[in-house]
């Protein structure tokens, strides 16, 4: 269990969470061959795209350092057991925790004021990330011979948005990558034929000034919104990245395919909760194999399809990596049953932790994509029942989880304040 640090001074420097708290990390020392070589992983957990979801998000773990866990314990590939962790446990291992909303890329203050509340919210997500590589610098980083940046969901997001960054933090002689797991959201039709994750990225750009941090390289061709998404970015990336993702993204079927208000009949009910239950036409929208029309619009369905076209340019590099297994997962690197373990999910012979180092270490490349599904018998899937609130994890593992912690794990937190009355400025970083 790796206790909380809160980042002294980091106020006085404007990086702040949401609600003004200072943000924090949590770091276990490398030890033996390890000891100068650092891990970072930024913890994901979702976007706020509204005043009301950001007010919201700021009384949870997610927004304020306040109702953050004292201590974690770090499993998966921050954990310090080499027959859990063989390629990095004994490297110093950093949980950044996420506490902006903007998977660290905020550059703003907001001021909210209503009947009911009176406060402020802060979008200091760039800042938060400055303030933590300044301080961990300073802890040793800055002697680090590798060192490997990675996050998970928004946080896989936010390793792909600050990968040059973290690579320029170091002199040329550190050997410096990144890994993104589950951070490849894609701007893909969802089954009504609209856009659900642009339209969320847009609010979360624009409220939060994210446009003032996005490369140039893509701003200056596309809208800053596009630039939010993933597949607009990677192919100007100059640090070597390996690529972590379920080309059947569990998060992403839920809440960008097939979220509720595509779908006010509940027609994909049953297959986004579980995929056994999807019938050949919707599985031919999750493969992207042709167009198929289902109640609402002909739109062109090629969610796997789209993937594997997002990341076609970024493979060609010498210098990538990746794993696109056939899986109906989430974030597969944090989790000790995904990431190694008997029974790890593998392409071909090769389980997750084995070919992210062989990437690491240029043993071997690693550019390794799934058959389509059902050909994957190693997956652990997903399965959701909202019922009773739990998500199976394969046929042998099961995790139960609150209505609450279920919102906080899957990504998006909204709220509705009834009966207030809002007002706003927005000051310039």
């Amino acid at each position: 269990m790796i206790p909380l640090t809160l980042i002294q001074g980091a106020a006085s420097k404007g990086a702040v969470c949401l609600d003004g708290t200072p943000p924090g990390y949590h770091l276990d020392r490398g030890f033996g061959s390890g000891s100068n070589s650092w891990l970072i992983q930024l913890e994901g957990g979702g976007w706020c795209n509204t005043i009301r979801s950001c007010v919201f998000r700021k009384t949870t773990r997610r927004g304020s350092s306040k109702f953050m866990e004292k201590r974690l314990n770090f499993t998966g590939i921050l954990s310090n057991k080499a027959e859990e962790n063989p390629e990095f446990y004994n490297w110093n291992r950093v949980k950044l925790r996420y506490c902006d909303g903007a998977s660290f890329a905020g550059r703003a203050r907001m001021r909210v004021y209503s009947i009911e509340l009176a406060n402020q919210l802060y979008f200091r997500g760039q800042r938060i990330w400055s303030a933590a590589m300044e301080e961990l610098m300073a802890k040793g980083m800055q002697n680090a011979e590798q060192a490997l940046l990675s996050g998970c969901s928004a946080g896989g997001l936010a390793s792909i948005l600050h990968c040059d960054e973290f690579k320029d933090l170091f002199p040329s002689t550190t050997k410096v990558k990144c890994l993104s797991d589950a951070g490849v959201f894609l701007d893909a039709t969802n089954v009504a034929g609209g856009h659900t994750l642009w339209d969320m990225y847009r609010g979360v750009v624009t409220l939060q000034g994210v446009q003032k941090n996005l490369p140039n390289t893509c701003t200056s061709q596309m809208d800053p919104t596009s630039c939010f998404f993933p597949q607009n970015l990677i192919g100007n990336i100059q640090t070597p990245l390996f690529l972590l993702n379920a080309a059947y993204d569990a998060w992403q079927v839920q809440e960008s395919l097939i979220p509720s208000s595509a779908d006010p009949h509940g027609f994909w009910r049953d297959c986004k909760m579980d995929h056994s239950h999807c019938n050949s036409s919707q599985m031919l929208f999750l493969q992207g194999d042709f167009q198929v029309c289902f109640c609402y619009t002909l739109t062109q369905m090629y969610f796997r399809n789209q993937m594997l076209s997002a990341i076609n340019g970024f493979s060609m590099s010498n210098q990538n990596g990746l794993f696109i297994n056939s899986c109906f997962a989430h974030c597969q690197s944090e989790r000790q049953d995904t990431w190694y373990a008997n029974d790890s999910p593998h392409i071909g012979n090769k389980a997750i932790a084995a070919s992210v180092g062989d990437w690491f270490f240029d043993r071997t490349a690693t550019k390794a994509i799934d058959c389509p599904y059902p050909c994957d018998n190693t997956c652990h899937n997903l399965i959701f029942n909202d019922v009773t609130s739990t998500i199976t994890i394969s046929e042998s593992t099961r995790l139960t989880f609150t209505p609450l912690n279920l919102l906080n794990a899957f990504l998006i937190t909204l709220i509705c304040v009834p009966n207030a009355s809002w007002g706003f400025s927005l000051d310039s970083d």
